[in-house]
């Protein structure tokens, strides 16, 4: 528009404005510096892996989207243009918990004791169970179980009651993923559903063993207790389902359509779920 001012207009609004004419013609024919040029498209770079990630990613997992896309960058660069453009990831407040340093029953044994390594996929697995709520039915639970290897969620299952049977099944999901489950240690924590005799028939049928943390030590159980809080911090506390058909279908598109193959986890050097796991099984091929 101001490109078509007549000579006349422009003195006339330059003597209002009151700054020289030659800033209003320089300003005309300014041609945008290289540098100028990068910095915006490395904005608009940021905002995209930002809105990709569906604005969960803070800046460590954005700058190594970038550095993986071929963008180097670091992270205080990230940093510097999330915070120009608004861009934060969700966030929650965090919760510290003193925990009770209690024992395991002489019939429970801690096989796992904390050591969350393996050699590869299905030799360690980890359970639990989290309330999710809902308007019309009020709590509901979802019982999940994790590899420790890939950090995958390779089984889980979602209901309205807090039985045994919904933690067998997560379990029984799991072991679609196994051709051989015998040896696989599970570890859970002491809660009712995971010492009941159906969840003991089960694990003895398929010749798993069973781990148990210790009593008010969440910390036994972190990998899967990890997830639970992720999940709600990305999606659950984000939304208010109307009823548990709504929330199953929410955690079946967070978990499978975002978790185990979209979102990179720093414990499996930055690589998806889906990823780790794909590699292990090229290495066992």
């Amino acid at each position: 528009m101001l490109q078509n001012l007549t000579h006349y207009t422009v003195s006339q609004l330059c003597s209002a404005l009151k700054f020289p004419r030659s800033t209003y013609y320089k300003a005309l024919v300014c041609v945008p510096a290289n540098r100028q040029k990068e910095y915006a498209e490395f904005s608009q770079k940021v905002k995209e892996a930002y809105e990709d990630s569906m604005q969960r990613y803070g800046a460590v997992k954005i700058c190594r989207t970038l550095n993986g896309s071929g963008t180097p960058c670091s992270i205080k660069r990230v940093q510097r243009h999330m915070a120009k453009q608004g861009l934060r990831s969700v966030v929650v407040k965090k919760y510290n918990h003193y925990a009770n340093h209690g024992t395991v029953p002489d019939d429970k044994k801690n096989l796992l004791k904390r050591d969350f390594g393996t050699e590869t996929i299905n030799q360690k697995w980890c359970t639990d169970i989290t309330y999710i709520h809902v308007q019309k039915e009020g709590w509901t639970y979802l019982a999940s179980v994790m590899d420790l290897c890939s950090r995958k969620i390779i089984g889980y299952a979602y209901g309205t009651s807090m039985t045994a049977e919904l933690a067998v099944e997560a379990v029984k999901n799991a072991c679609l993923n196994a051709r051989e489950t015998k040896g696989i240690i599970l570890h859970s924590d002491l809660g009712s559903q995971y010492t009941s005799q159906s969840f003991e028939k089960f694990l003895n049928s398929r010749g798993i063993l069973h781990s148990f943390s210790r009593k008010g030590n969440p910390y036994d159980n972190a990998c899967i207790e990890s997830f639970h809080s992720v999940l709600k911090k990305e999606e659950i506390y984000l939304h208010n389902y109307q009823d548990s058909k709504e929330a199953r279908r929410a955690i079946f598109e967070y978990i499978e359509g975002w978790y185990n193959r979209k979102r990179i986890h720093s414990a499996i050097g930055y690589m998806t779920p889906q990823q780790k796991e794909d590699e292990e099984l090229k290495k066992a091929a």
